[in-house]
């Protein structure tokens, strides 16, 4: 896409070459006109396009209906890239690094084009590309009258945060909710979020992962029953909606600019948040400069513990389950050269003697196990003794949602996986074994979640955590020294029965 200017500087797409035009990124400062107050905007691309950064093909207006708006101050075109003494920036996802920028000849331009790597799946930003935003008045705030039909019970512990969290969301604070697994997080959001959307505040609940989002909408859905919520990932058929509540994707987080009054972003320390800074600058983007950011995480990252420790981030801990019972505590059993074993098709003595004893007393068993790899092979070995009653589920398994289901509905007893299972799973009476505990694979935070899937339910709030090991790592230790401290936590400040 190529720009050159009129008289009055203003931009105007051409697609004509000429000594003239120029790529947007070309243009050493971008005229923003001024709002002409006597203009006929158009309220539906005010409605689409307000809080979003949008390319130009996102955006299902006629190209006359956005370059007018432009013209009489209405919309606002950014840089896509921008240019540093060493490269080029991203301003959709921040990224700066050199490796993840490319070049192409354009059809828009006609020239060799760089553009951003990183976040192509959105889309592609390049140096032609502006990004578009609404600059005109905002939408009329609206208060909504939707009550919260939610007639449960909070825990003492849900009760203490779901009251910290209506005060950030009052203050325009941000809030870490460290919740143990099992707590019941996202009721402790719901009277935040009906004070947030009363005041006419628009919201979003983010989560690095889909299935999630997949979960909370329809939750989300049940409690606000009159409330249109927008449920975004990709794929979705809800991009064109601009609703008050959103769920979304934190990758979709990358298309809104200033949008949300209350950005709540669950799973914080959840793969891919925790390990691309791209989603935690589209965070930031998308939140409102006054709003409030508020932090789900039963894991959060030794970073964000720092933060909590030095009053840096406001924190509120839920040490106990809603059910008010002890988190299990993992048990460290030594199970010599286990690798060793397997490669003979073997498993050791104890870690067999264990699958049985719980097999024989008809509980269900999650082991996991470091790779896929070893998950093929143990998972042969316990079907030898087992037979069907073992399956075995990775993240590269095209059955790994029915395997998921026939573990859940007891068609499967014995569930062999990897830590793609550590979270979002729950089945009652579950049992819980880690062989390898001592891979690199098993962080603390890793270890925490695994060990979170026992005990979850109140019929069964106890379960048997082993960690498996070939020797003893930090991450072991830290792991089970947090559960027991939350124990202690949860004993000491009246969250536990007993």
């Amino acid at each position: 896409m190529l720009f050159c200017t009129n008289e009055n500087k203003i931009l105007i797409p051409t697609n004509q070459e000429s000594e003239h035009s120029k790529k947007i990124s070309d243009f050493p400062f971008i005229p923003h006109p001024q709002h002409d107050t006597t203009f006929p905007f158009n309220q539906d691309l005010q409605h689409y396009l307000h809080g979003k950064r949008l390319l130009i093909d996102e955006i299902p207006f006629p190209s006359e209906t956005i370059q007018s708006h432009y013209q009489y101050g209405f919309l606002k075109y950014d840089y896509g890239l921008t240019a540093t003494k060493v490269g080029q920036t991203c301003q959709r996802c921040g990224n700066i690094n050199v490796n993840l920028f490319a070049s192409f000849h354009c059809s828009r331009c006609n020239q060799e084009c760089t553009y951003c790597r990183h976040c192509i799946m959105m889309g592609r930003v390049s140096e032609c590309t502006p990004l578009i935003s609404w600059s005109g008045p905002k939408p009329s705030p609206r208060a909504y009258n939707y009550k919260l039909t939610w007639n449960g019970t909070l825990s003492k512990g849900q009760k203490l945060a779901s009251d910290k969290v209506l005060e950030a969301i009052q203050n325009n604070t941000s809030l870490l909710v460290w919740a143990v697994c099992g707590a019941g997080k996202t009721e402790v959001l719901f009277k935040g979020i009906e004070s947030a959307l009363s005041q006419g505040k628009h919201v979003c609940i983010a989560t690095p992962r889909t299935d999630v989002v997949l979960e909370l909408s329809p939750r989300l859905h049940k409690v606000f029953p009159d409330m249109e919520v927008a449920t975004l990932y990709g794929g979705s058929e809800d991009r064109m909606k601009n609703s008050p509540l959103t769920i979304a994707t934190t990758h979709q987080l990358l298309r809104y600019y200033r949008a949300f009054d209350t950005l709540i972003i669950d799973e914080v320390d959840a793969f891919p948040y925790s390990i691309d800074p791209a989603l935690e600058y589209a965070a930031n983007q998308a939140q409102t400069e006054d709003g409030t950011k508020i932090y789900l995480s039963a894991t959060p990252s030794k970073k964000m513990q720092r933060e909590a420790r030095s009053g840096r981030l406001s924190t509120f801990i839920i040490p106990a389950r809603y059910h008010r019972k002890p988190l299990p505590v993992p048990a460290m059993e030594w199970c010599g050269n286990w690798e060793k074993r397997v490669k003979k098709s073997k498993l050791p003595g104890n870690v067999l003697y264990w699958v049985q004893k719980h097999h024989s007393a008809n509980r269900p068993i999650f082991l996991f196990v470091p790779n896929i790899e070893l998950l093929e092979k143990i998972t042969a070995i316990l079907k030898m003794q087992f037979g069907e009653l073992v399956a075995g589920v990775h993240a590269k398994d095209r059955k790994r949602k029915e395997k998921v289901a026939d573990f859940r509905a007891g068609k499967t007893r014995i569930l062999v996986t990897t830590t793609i299972l550590e979270r979002g799973v729950t089945v009652a009476n579950v049992q819980v074994g880690v062989l390898g505990a001592e891979d690199n694979l098993f962080t603390e935070s890793a270890l925490v979640q695994i060990a979170g899937r026992a005990g979850r339910s109140n019929q069964h709030p106890d379960g048997d955590v082993r960690f498996f090991h070939y020797g003893r790592t930090r991450e072991i230790i830290n792991a089970i020294d947090q559960i027991r401290r939350m124990n202690y936590r949860a004993e000491k400040g009246g969250f536990q029965d007993g």
